[in-house]
């Protein structure tokens, strides 16, 4: 019977293997705001993650300790315990997303973007396609009006 355990994926990976990896997909997560790897390591990093922001929105030296457990570059978590805490404070819970991308093309595995909920990164990435997009209509009069000459 299964009963009061948890579902934490194992990953074929030893204990402190897993453990080192998920600390690298955070900290990676913190210092880009988005990132893409496997659905199913996507959604272990979830929970990390969003322990990781509750962590910074308490701002107690304690709070701060127990993120240096997992966070351990200063850039991170002076990101989370500014950056971060300040864009979720009015937030109780859900910081991150998991979205499916497809299947990788090598092995077949299922990858994910997660990403922070309501971060700039995706209007960046469409006002750079909206942007190119009006670049490449302007180079397209221009190769018409040329035509026409």
């Amino acid at each position: 019977m299964r009963h009061l355990k948890s579902s934490n994926r194992r990953f074929g990976k030893s204990t402190a293997h897993r453990k080192a990896m998920l600390r690298n997909l955070v900290n990676s997560l913190i210092e880009h705001d988005r990132i893409v790897t496997t659905y199913e390591k996507a959604k272990e990093l979830q929970k990390l993650a969003d322990r990781m922001v509750t962590l910074g929105k308490k701002q107690t030296l304690h709070a701060r300790r127990q993120a240096l457990k997992v966070i351990y570059t200063k850039d991170s978590l002076h990101k989370l315990f500014t950056d971060l805490a300040e864009r979720y404070k009015n937030r109780n819970g859900g910081y991150t997303r998991v979205m499916h991308i497809g299947n990788r093309k090598g092995d077949n595995a299922a990858q994910a973007i997660i990403e922070y909920v309501d971060n700039d990164v995706r209007e960046k990435i469409l006002k750079q396609k909206s942007e190119k997009e009006r670049q490449e209509a302007e180079k397209k009069k221009e190769a018409d009006a040329a035509g026409k000459d």
